[in-house]
């Protein structure tokens, strides 16, 4: 048969894929079958594929694969997120470069723009995932603003608004200033950073005395109502029920007590901001303070802020630092460690800020979605995740749903008068106006008289339904689909999420079907780079995963990036497991052109040599067949690939293959072939998942196949019993057949010049393999002796000792002289290893694997001491 040529991953990938969309394999219909459902962590319209991504992504594929090929109905939903904020900017920047402000837009006109961009743009990251070979079923694909889902969204917070659990306060919250949005808590990211504490001198009504205050936010002053001090204080006991003058601001406000104060932190004296700080507005409350609000909601200063009106806050900041030094308030300043939050999407410092806000409450939901995983009905891989979950979960906060913002789903509530109270939610604006009616008691009200809401969804509020929605599951509750793949099998997703998405998609499920929406949630690490530095566009770190496709072909990847993946462990990301993976996929092509090399002729007996290795083999496949499933039971990725790695490139291609292979020239049996090819093919499926392209290129390449034959749908190998005695046995083989190339390669014995091997056998090791060590050793003869053979090297495996005569072949006295300095030298490190192990503190402190590593030490170089006084011995006869 002729060669194949050189592996061309751009050519073969491109035709397999296009293969199987044409063919229909990734898609799903309900059938008699077990279903295996996955649905896709929706990546952002705006995103394109990186790192994470495809680490993600080559999980899920290898999950869905492996489920097709064990017979189960495999479904996996792809689609995307409509990604509020992030697409909302985007668009803002594009039209900003056009000289269109958002403001002088329609809520209309702008979404039509938004809706440009999403076509334009929303589909790229999809079709970078189709060629990275994720098997996707594409009929479904879906987005979190498809006419289903949106309605399923606006169904899902009528039906909560009407049990209670959604409502509108008055509350403090996180305030994006570039966004311009509110954010939840989960949405914050809480970086300790180095400040300022700087001292103002605030002077007393009506006497000379003045009181120092010690603040971080000096800029906020002109929203001062009130300076609090502890009423257990002593020192300013004097002052209570008076009043302080705000420097610069020339306001007076009143002195309070209250024992929130802690004395022991700056002046024992806090400054009352009930706009811009949460615990401020706590006290406001409490003691009927004034709310004054100085920022614009782009934190640039408004009225309140006097002279700095229009000003950024951090301009201001600057600028009254030094107002209030010429005029005498500062009293001086410190560098102070101060948390500070920031916006998980645009980085921007939030700014704690009163409004008006719907949100969700959590508490009683989070109940169900607690107890299914902490009572295993979902398991987290790895468990170490569990306790985070537990945490968030018992001290759950009310989540704020509401997003000021126009992409997104529009909340359906709708005010008809001016009243806090005036307002309908309701599924649609007809059915609103009939509320509405009913409520106000007004007959006469309009269409025209309602006004919706005009804030938008948080995001998540529609991926928390995904499980659930892509299966129409919430308009139709009991349809054939989502009783059929609901609940899903398993959800790979990174840790970053656990709060955003997955504890919200486990509280949706058990609130609207009383079941938990998948079984497993593998959680993967976090791609890094070798400096451990998360890969992100600023640092400049992060490889364009299409140039590495291109580069290493999609298997060559898809096996570098699961090779040091171990589930919740971050990756240290580095070409050269790319590199790895693309010599694993030539390794496998490369040793198929091999076998079609061969010459077959039917009328040869098949060697005994072949008939011992296939059986091996067959024995170490089922062994590596019983690993893979408890690897994959357990999402070990990273192991399942590694003993699919190793059996392939070691068992098959390095022992097997040369184990029957013919010599040069020669036809090989037409038995032995036929049960090469046999296991080549089991080989294929195994490693199918991880590498689809050249595994179906091969599998077609073997012969001709119809459409129902392709890898892609196929059937998982058949397990049967372990011959253990086989692949216990051939460990030892292979290190006789080591040990003899040793001999060969340091004595210059060509391997075309046969030679002898003795066995003194002590422990009994069957001679089932000798036609295997003879072939791969070119032994002419194997005897079992009872005595050490004179004047031969030797070499020991286990208990064993092997000998080869090469009397005169070698300049005896060099010999001597070189194994005498090795044996001197292992003496001398054996020494070094049996002091280490009489040490009892460091028996007993060091790690179990340690000790047992130096006992292993210890063990070697005892058997290698002996064998090399043994060859001593036998050379000084």
């Amino acid at each position: 048969m002729a060669s194949l040529g050189k592996y061309d991953a751009k050519s073969i990938e491109d035709k397999w894929y296009q293969y199987w969309m044409d063919n229909n394999y990734f898609h799903s219909e309900v059938d008699e079958r077990e279903p295996y459902t996955i649905v896709i962590p929706p990546p952002n319209v705006t995103g394109v594929l990186h790192m994470g991504h495809m680490l993600n992504n080559t999980i899920q594929d290898v999950l869905i694969r492996r489920a097709r090929l064990k017979g189960y109905n495999a479904c996996w939903v792809p689609g995307t997120d409509h990604a509020s904020i992030a697409t909302e900017a985007k668009v803002v920047a594009k039209l900003k470069e056009e000289g269109i402000q958002k403001s002088d837009l329609t809520r209309d006109e702008f979404l039509k723009h938004a809706w440009d961009w999403t076509h334009k743009h929303g589909g790229i990251i999809l079709e970078q995932l189709k060629k990275l070979g994720a098997s996707c079923d594409w009929q479904r694909t879906a987005f979190t603003m498809d006419d289903n889902l949106s309605a399923s969204v606006i169904k899902v917070f009528v039906d909560l608004f009407n049990k209670g659990l959604v409502y509108r306060g008055y509350r403090m919250v996180n305030w994006d200033p570039e966004a311009k949005t509110t954010l939840s808590d989960e949405e914050v990211i809480y970086e300790e950073k180095e400040g300022n504490l700087y001292y103002l001198e605030y002077k007393i009504e009506g006497s000379d005395e003045a009181l120092t205050i010690a603040t971080t936010r000096p800029e906020t002053i002109m929203g001062d109502t009130a300076i609090c001090i502890n009423p257990n204080d002593e020192r300013f006991t004097h002052l209570k029920g008076k009043k302080a003058i705000i420097p610069i601001v020339d306001r007076a406000i009143p002195i309070i007590e209250d024992e929130y104060v802690d004395m022991e932190f700056g002046t024992g004296c806090l400054k009352v901001t009930p706009a811009h700080d949460t615990n401020d507005k706590v006290l406001g409350d409490k003691h009927n303070l004034e709310v004054i609000d100085i920022f614009n909601d782009d934190a640039t200063l408004n009225a309140n802020g006097l002279q700095y009106e229009g000003k950024d806050r951090f301009v201001v900041r600057k600028e009254i630092v030094q107002d209030l030094k010429e005029i005498g308030a500062l009293v001086k300043t410190e560098t102070h460690l101060n948390k500070v939050g920031t916006s998980e999407r645009t980085k921007a410092v939030i700014e704690p800020r009163l409004s008006d806000q719907w949100f969700l409450k959590m508490e009683d939901l989070a109940k169900p979605a607690l107890e299914a995983v902490m009572e295993k009905d979902i398991n987290l891989v790895p468990e170490k995740f569990v306790n985070t979950y537990r945490h968030w979960m018992e001290n759950v906060r009310d989540w704020n749903i509401s997003r000021q913002l126009w992409w997104g789903h529009q909340i359906p509530a709708y005010y008809y008068g001016d009243g806090k109270e005036d307002f309908v939610v309701a599924e649609s604006r007809t059915e609103a106006l009939q509320l509405a009616r009913k409520k106000s008691g007004n007959t006469q009200l309009t269409d025209s008289d309602l006004t919706q809401d005009p804030d938008a969804l948080d995001t998540w509020f529609s991926s928390w339904l995904w499980p659930m929605s892509v299966f129409n599951g919430i308009l139709e509750p009991d349809n054939e689909e989502i009783n059929y793949y609901y609940p899903t099998n398993d959800l790979v997703t990174g840790p970053d999420i656990i709060f955003f998405w997955v504890a919200r998609m486990i509280v949706a499920g058990y609130h609207y079907r009383d079941e938990k929406p998948f079984s497993n949630v593998y959680f993967t690490g976090i791609v890094r780079d070798k400096l451990r530095r998360k890969m992100s566009k600023q640092l400049g770190n992060s490889p364009d995963a299409i140039k590495l496709i291109e580069k290493f072909g999609a298997d060559g990847v898809r096996v570098g990036l699961l090779l040091s993946a171990p589930a919740g462990n971050d990756l240290m990301f580095d070409e050269d497991l790319c590199k790895q993976g693309s010599g694993f996929v030539n390794k496998i092509w490369n040793a198929y052109n091999l076998v079609t090399s061969w010459e077959v002729d039917q009328t040869i007996e098949q060697p005994a040599y072949a008939c011992i290795g296939i059986d091996w083999y067959q024995a170490k496949f089922q062994r590596a067949l019983q690993e893979l499933e408890d690897h994959y039971s357990k999402y070990r990725m990273s192991d399942a690939l590694m003993t699919t790695y190793k059996l392939i490139w070691d068992d098959f291609c390095s022992w097997l293959l040369e184990i029957v292979k013919p010599s040069y020239g020669d036809p090989i049996d037409g038995k032995t072939y036929t049960a090469v090819i046999q296991l080549f093919e089991d080989n294929l499926k195994i490693v199918n998942p991880f590498i689809p392209f050249v595994s179906e290129e091969i599998w077609h390449q073997i012969k001709e196949r119809k459409k129902e034959e392709a890898l892609i749908v196929s059937s998982w190998p058949s397990p049967t019993a372990v011959n253990e005695e086989l692949t216990h046995d051939f460990s030892m083989v292979a290190d006789i057949i080591s040990g003899i190339r040793t001999i060969r390669k340091n004595k210059n014995i060509p391997f075309k010049d046969s030679i002898t091997l003795s066995v003194l056998n002590k422990e009994s090791f069957t001679d089932g393999f000798d036609a295997v060590i003879k072939k791969m050793g070119n032994v002419s003869e194997i005897n079992y002796v009872q005595d050490k053979v004179d004047g031969a090297l030797s070499f020991r495996v286990k208990s064993n000792e092997y000998f080869i005569p090469i009397a005169g072949a070698i300049d005896v006295a060099s010999e001597i002289s070189k194994l005498t300095e090795e044996l001197e030298y292992t003496e001398g490190f054996l020494k070094s290893v049996q002091k280490k192990l009489q040490n009892e503190r460091f028996v007993n402190n060091a790690p179990e694997q340690v000790v047992a590593n130096e006992r292993k030490k210890m063990a070697d170089a005892e058997a290698k001491i002996e064998t090399l006084k043994s060859s001593l011995e036998s050379l000084n006869k």
